[in-house]
């Protein structure tokens, strides 16, 4: 799978909303099934229960258990690329950022502030060139935890980002109800009995209050109470005993200059999904770096392999000679001294074998580690792994014409793409920070209204009046009371807040634009690096190629001299020591051939990765190594 974004300069001229909202059009690099995903339910009491992560799978794919044949593992590039894509740890680490970057959507949906996704590359797994990965390579960060594009605090590559998300405040949009229910009793000694009536005043009250808040991204807030209360007392001096009261009211408040739309209200939403997006991308950027070690190890290991067959020829070929110099030297028909140096020359080689095949134990070791969870396995463990792909099938490919290759990269390197999406981040930011200038102007209106009810108390007698009450007496009716506007309460009007010098929001404005203008440096900068990497690796392989057909070449005249010394030793015309020297200079040859190739093929894979065409020219598809299985698309 291929990204295909010819967007930058869409993203860089995204259209404005309200003045100040950026709609990025950066598309997504995947949209399919993430392997850890937050349960969802209509249960509304879900949302109160905590969400469970499953334990890490730590057992190994069973492909590898197929490949094992006659007590060996025999492994293919493509055996191995299929296996990595399921079990390679550095893979199964960044997959989890995939999850992350999802919940900061969910979080920004509400409200909250987004807490930034994890760009950098993981490199846990040794082997395939410095650092893990091929000559080059950017971006790497131990387990992924480098502040890469769209992240939160400093950024890397020496860019800083401290105001993404600038603005004003952005309230939680998750509605909030909050009850308070309660009985209260209060006993005050009082000082005379001319207030009250009673030396002691006690006053019983029940409580019954509500609220509902929600805010919305346009700027708006809501506010309903609702409180009730129940009282009765003592004294004789109070009308009404229990009096039951209630009451409503209805806050509007609607910010109209800072804080005005939906572009400062839905900056941290559309910041967190474009880091979603930097999310994806920057697992593309994993799979191509896990892929392109994996094919480093993998040739690395051919390497290891076919030297230590060579070195095994060479020193079978030195113990024959030795055999036949002993013979003949019972014969008297060649010197001592012949036999000395055969010896001499079978315990050297005897030493490069043994060099040979602790080199390629290592990479066996080294290969084993990159495709599997668990090294646990005692008979994965003693297992050779035996290559199946051979460096004398090395087809030497002419390449495609360099600014071919450039535009390739210009096009699809994935840093290339979280830097375009980046941009589009501190847009957003830019716009929410000029906003936050603004005074801060509200709207306010509310609405309400009461009502009142109770029985007239007992005690309460006025000489020469009529004990009389106009309130109902049941809650039923102060209730009706409170809705039915016979005691309305209201007010409308608006609240200015002007911060005089205003320093604050004018320095973050400006380090906004610094930011901005900074940003877009350094993506002409890392297209700058990108064009030197792409023609680096062009020329190296145009190098490498160079080497292996001189390398084929010396190894050809080594077999000729070789075989006609052989053939003159046989004639007697030549010594035993001449065809082992001319053996030695065969296998030298055979060796730097071996390294030619294998230098090749590692050029190759490195102009891949720097043309971002890893994962095409080996038939991957990027859905297959999120929901951690093997392709079955063939390279």
């Amino acid at each position: 799978m291929k990204i295909r974004a010819p967007y930058a300069a869409q993203l860089l001229c995204a259209t404005l909303f309200c003045g100040f909202s950026v709609n990025a059009t950066a598309q997504s690099t995947t949209n399919v099934s993430v392997p850890f995903e937050m349960p969802k339910s209509s249960n509304p009491f879900s949302a109160y229960s905590p969400a469970q992560v499953p334990e890490p799978q730590l057992t190994n794919s069973a492909l590898i258990n197929q490949l094992i044949q006659d007590g060996k593992l025999n492994l293919s590039l493509k055996d191995a690329i299929r296996i990595a894509l399921e079990d390679n740890l550095d893979i199964a680490i960044a997959r989890y950022n995939l999850p992350i970057a999802d919940t900061d959507v969910l979080r920004t949906k509400a409200g909250g502030v987004f807490r930034g996704v994890n760009t950098g590359v993981v490199q846990g797994t040794p082997g395939g060139g410095v650092g893990g990965f091929g000559t080059g390579a950017p971006g790497a960060g131990a387990g992924g935890t480098t502040g890469g594009a769209g992240g939160a605090g400093a950024g890397a590559a020496g860019l800083v980002q401290s105001t993404l998300g600038v603005g004003a405040p952005v309230s939680i949009y998750d509605p909030d109800i909050t009850a308070t229910i309660g009985a209260q009793h209060e006993t005050s000694p009082l000082a005379n009995l001319q207030i009250y009536g009673v030396r002691l005043l006690q006053l019983n009250t029940g409580q019954a209050n509500f609220a509902y808040s929600q805010a919305f991204s346009s700027g708006t807030s809501l506010l309903f109470q609702f409180n009730n209360s129940r009282q009765t007392t003592n004294s004789p001096y109070f009308n009404l005993s229990p009096a039951l009261s209630s009451m409503f009211q209805l806050t509007i408040q609607q910010q109209l200059l800072a804080g005005f739309g939906f572009g400062p209200n839905l900056r941290y939403l559309r910041i967190a999904k474009n880091n979603k997006k930097i999310s994806d991308i920057a697992f593309k950027d994993q799979v191509i770096a896990t892929v392109t070690q994996i094919e480093n190890i993998y040739w690395d290991l051919v390497n290891a392999y076919e030297q230590a067959q060579v070195n095994e020829q060479s020193l079978a070929f030195a113990r024959q000679s030795l055999d036949n110099a002993k013979k003949q030297l019972q014969l008297e028909s060649v010197p001592a001294m012949d036999v000395m140096r055969a010896e001499a020359e079978v315990s050297r080689r005897d030493q490069d074998l043994t060099v040979a095949r602790t080199s390629l134990q290592l990479e066996e070791l080294l290969m084993k580690n990159a495709l599997t969870r668990n090294l646990d396995d005692p008979v994965l463990e003693s297992v050779p792994v035996v290559p199946t792909d051979r460096l004398e099938n090395t087809e030497i490919v002419s390449a495609r014409p360099v600014q071919d290759l450039i535009n390739d990269a210009l096009h699809d390197r994935p840093e290339l793409l979280e830097s375009d999406v980046d941009l589009v981040n501190r847009q957003i930011s830019r716009q929410a920070a000029k906003n936050n200038l603004l005074p801060s102007l509200s709207l306010v209106g509310f609405y309400g209204g009461s009502g009142l009810a109770g029985p007239l108390n007992p005690l309460f007698n006025i000489p020469g009046e009529t004990n009389s009450s106009t309130v109902p007496i049941g809650y039923s009716g102060a209730l009706q009371n409170t809705f039915n506007n016979s005691a309305p309460d209201y007010y409308v009007g608006l609240s200015l807040n002007i911060p005089i010098r205003n320093r604050i929001a004018k320095a973050d404005q400006y380090r906004s634009e610094l930011e901005y203008r900074q940003a877009q440096l350094r993506r002409e900068e890392l297209r700058n690096q990108i064009r030197i990497e792409v023609r680096n690796a062009e020329y190296a392989l145009e190098q490498t190629a160079a080497r292996v057909d001189a390398a084929r070449k010396a190894r050809d005249l080594a077999q000729r001299t070789f075989e006609i010394t052989q053939k003159e030793q046989d004639l007697g015309a030549g010594s035993t020591f001449q065809t082992l020297s001319a053996q030695h200079d065969l296998a030298l040859a055979q060796l730097d051939l071996v390294t030619a190739m294998t230098v090749y093929k590692k050029a190759r894979v490195e102009l891949e990765r720097a043309t971002a065409s890893t994962l095409d020219d080996n038939g991957i598809e990027i859905k297959a190594a999120i929901e951690s299985r093997a392709s079955n698309s063939a390279p």
